[in-house]
């Protein structure tokens, strides 16, 4: 809600959660790596992520040893089609101890997004992510103890002072974020059985060209109107501008349907990534990663930033 009760819309609420945001300072020598749209779930049909965990945990290995960052930008846990956090955490427990050495050593942010809203919730994030009951060891075991949860997380360059704003996107989806609760209804007890026959949800903007194009051009008109660079997530379409064009970036998903995709920010520049099945000459297959688009240096972002035309401007 806006200042006194009144609802702000989509572009404006983004513009709050920017300025309200924590910001993380970086500089040319740091390694972050974003992802969103993991949409973990509880290892049945459903399970959207099931058939990429060896792709992400491949790459999230990576990242460990490489001295990345992490910062997931939403929707990490599908918990709209799951009722139960611990289902998720227990089908999927090699991934949440990587995560938890990345959150140990302080190299783990989280954004939600709207299939995981209820991390907002600080009292589900205490029950469910701080610690979890191991059966083996018949204890309890510290997880992401005391872990923060962000709607909007900025990174600010130590010596330009350049921000860029990471945010899931679902603000700018009227019915992902302002009726999110009818929508998580109607996925979990409409649209998750009509997936097992192929039905597609319409209301998804993964599943949806048009609501794509709406939303990603919602978001150019935020980077227009503020004049930062935005990273997002929510419409699973990996962006990538070139230099000049408007700072609107866009890491993908990591349920496509043969790969994951990230996004790079290292020494300085930025790149979009995919990690899938590359093939040795010999015919081994193995998990690789391929630059998809970049390097790109920040500072050409920067010092060439889109100038709108007259229209633009009175958005």
């Amino acid at each position: 809600m806006g200042l006194g009760g009144i609802k702000l819309n989509g572009l404006e609420h983004l513009s709050r959660v920017f300025e309200s945001a924590e910001e993380i300072i970086f500089d040319d020598y740091s390694k972050i790596v974003l992802m969103s749209d993991c949409h973990r779930g509880d290892g049945t049909w459903g399970d959207n992520f099931a058939k990429n965990q060896s792709y992400y945990f491949t790459a999230l290995n990576f990242y460990y040893n490489n001295n990345f960052t992490y910062i997931e930008i939403g929707d990490g846990d599908e918990l709209w089609e799951n009722k139960k956090f611990t289902d998720i955490l227990y089908m999927h427990k090699d991934v949440f101890w990587l995560l938890s050495k990345f959150h140990n050593e302080g190299r783990f942010y989280n954004i939600y997004g709207n299939h995981d809203m209820i991390k907002k919730d600080k009292s589900f994030i205490e029950k469910n992510m701080y610690q979890y009951y191991d059966g083996r060891e018949k204890k309890l075991i510290p997880l992401f103890n005391n872990i923060k949860m962000h709607e909007g997380l900025v990174l600010k360059h130590r010596e330009t002072n350049n921000k860029i704003f990471l945010v899931h996107g679902h603000q700018v989806d009227f019915f992902n974020y302002n009726l999110w609760r009818l929508a998580e209804f109607l996925v979990r007890n409409l649209w998750r059985p009509f997936e097992s026959h192929g039905i597609k949800d319409k209301a998804s903007p993964a599943k949806n060209y048009k609501k794509k194009d709406t939303i990603d051009s919602k978001l150019i008109d935020w980077v227009i109107k503020e004049k930062h660079m935005l990273i997002a997530g929510h419409t699973h379409r990996p962006m990538f501008p070139e230099v000049g064009e408007p700072l609107y970036f866009n890491d993908g998903s990591c349920v496509h349907p043969r790969c994951i995709t990230a996004i790079e920010i290292e020494y300085g520049c930025i790149s979009l990534v995919k990690w899938g099945i590359k093939t040795m000459e010999n015919g081994s297959l193995f998990i690789g990663k391929n630059i998809i688009a970049g390097p790109n240096k920040l500072k050409e972002y920067f010092d060439n930033r889109y100038k709108p035309n007259k229209e633009e401007i009175s958005i």
